[in-house]
């Protein structure tokens, strides 16, 4: 639970980037989790993230958590990122219940990186 802690108090990446090439957002409504991730994207890679949210000590830990995972890394790379990935990097059994609060900023990364049209062939 430190672990979580930390990263809750001492947020990672938090913050908005200056002129993020993609911006997204989504948020819990049924408990009011709330993020937004900014990326700067160059040659299918993740170069910089930053992320703004409130909620709970689970959504914005896993937002803070993930955003350290993904900087630097490529779009396959992050593709591959599973439910399963996020559950298992909170260090604790995570309840039925809150499994949504912990996999918002996954749905946020992979809707911003997987549902935009506009990114060119990776072969191109």
């Amino acid at each position: 639970m430190e672990f979580l802690l930390d990263h809750y108090k001492n947020p990672r990446n938090y913050g908005e980037l200056s002129s993020p090439d993609l911006s997204y957002e989504d948020g819990n409504p049924y408990c009011g989790d709330e993020i937004r991730i900014d990326f700067n994207i160059d040659d299918h890679k993740v170069k910089n993230v930053g992320f703004k949210g409130k909620g709970c000590v689970l959504s914005q830990a896993a937002a803070s958590i993930l955003t350290d995972i993904i900087k630097d890394k490529s779009f396959e790379e992050i593709k591959s990122i599973t439910a399963h990935d996020m559950i298992d990097k909170m260090g604790m059994t995570v309840s039925p219940i809150r499994i949504k609060c912990v996999l918002l900023a996954l749905k946020v990364v992979k809707s911003a990186l997987f549902s935009e049209k506009d990114w060119p062939d990776e072969n191109d």
